[in-house]
């Protein structure tokens, strides 16, 4: 028997509500292919704070650093709650970013995917859906803005200041184009790289390095775009795209306005890829204001265990069975209050009952 030790990171809010239905996906899994995925949660964000006295424990740190891989829930509080945490603390900036640099996770997948059957759930016209949105958004994650260097204080006036700086260089760079080209060499063999090179020099410099790296890929069609023109696009025309490359705030804007499309962000699982390790996570927050009422969708928690399974442990067939169930279950007529409104033809189910029906689905397969 296999296996593979995971680091479980409940998180904050939604988190272990929606964590619950996804160990519950995993667990049959390991089970259905004598697999054993020895499950170590541990605390981290806001809870961790609180419970710890810090949102990235010692000790949370050692389980992951001895996992094959960490599932993580969303973290965070609301604007109110998150001022009873130093701001260095908040969890975002005292766990979530270490997390990245720690296992130097540059890269950031992010699939934008709605299949014409559930064309209700987005904002967009049928006509602009048209067959359906197959779009995956690959983003710089540990360079940029989020990382460079940081500087606040007060000026000669008397006037407080912060100086942020945007720092890439080329090897940064090429990394990740890499990446971009493979799966683009993967998909359709069409990449936009969505830049701002126009104002930027660190686009200037993205753009070089992506021309250079291009040239090992001659059956690859680039596309450069303007960050500004793809994120119109997304809007008018999101199935021109299949593989879009960014640098790292660019990604955090573009693929929430991706979750937009979508209809919600909780629709929308993430990887985060290192060379020696991986975290998966929804691309959402953790939705304070529903918590523990049992209404929010695991689909992103549960596709972020379907992206483990592909990109950590080569389960190809099994994530695509996740993928599948997820689908069956909302092309049946079932959602959950978050995502669809009491009026709607839906029937309308809790978070724990989503799960269940997926689990039903997944042992069909």
């Amino acid at each position: 028997m296999s296996s593979y030790k995971i680091a479980v990171l409940e998180g904050d809010g939604i988190g272990p509500e929606i964590m619950q239905e996804a160990i519950k996906i995993l667990t049959f899994i390991g089970a259905r292919n004598d697999i054993k995925f020895d499950l170590k949660p541990a605390p981290f964000g806001a809870a961790a704070y609180f419970s710890d006295g810090h949102p990235f424990p010692a000790e949370t740190k050692k389980i992951c650093d001895e996992a094959d891989a960490i599932l993580k829930g969303p973290i965070g509080l609301n604007h109110e709650d998150s001022k009873k945490i130093p701001v260095d603390l908040q969890p975002e900036r005292g766990a979530l970013l270490p997390l990245r640099k720690r296992y130097n996770t540059f890269a950031n997948f992010r699939p934008v995917f709605l299949p014409q059957g559930l064309a209700h759930f987005s904002p967009l016209r049928p006509e602009i859906i048209g067959k359906g949105i197959d779009l995956i958004m690959i983003r710089e994650l540990v360079g940029g803005l989020y990382f460079g260097t940081k500087e606040t204080g007060i000026n000669e006036d008397g006037k407080r200041f912060v100086n942020e700086s945007l720092e890439y260089n080329e090897d940064q760079i090429k990394r990740i184009a890499k990446v971009a080209f493979d799966t683009a060499r993967k998909r359709k063999k069409v990449l936009h790289n969505i830049h701002k090179s126009n104002v930027l020099k660190s686009s200037v410099l993205w753009n070089e390095v992506m021309d250079e790296v291009g040239k090992d890929y001659p059956d690859i069609k680039v596309i450069p775009i303007l960050v500004d023109a793809a994120a119109t696009y997304l809007c008018l025309n999101p199935t021109q795209f299949d593989v879009m490359v960014m640098e790292n705030m660019f990604g955090d804007i573009l693929s929430d306005q991706g979750g937009g499309i979508l209809g919600s962000l909780g629709l929308m699982p993430s990887a985060c890829v290192g060379p020696n390790k991986a975290y998966y996570e929804p691309s959402h927050g953790s939705a304070p204001d529903i918590a523990g009422q049992g209404i929010a969708n695991p689909y992103s928690m549960i596709g972020s265990v379907a992206m483990m399974l592909e990109m950590s442990f080569n389960m190809d067939g099994e994530s695509k069975n996740v993928w599948r169930a997820m689908q069956s279950v909302f092309s049946q007529g079932f959602s959950t209050p978050d995502l669809s409104a009491p009026e709607s033809d839906l029937e309308l189910i809790s978070t724990e009952k989503f799960g269940d029906l997926v689990l039903a689905e997944l042992k069909k397969a």
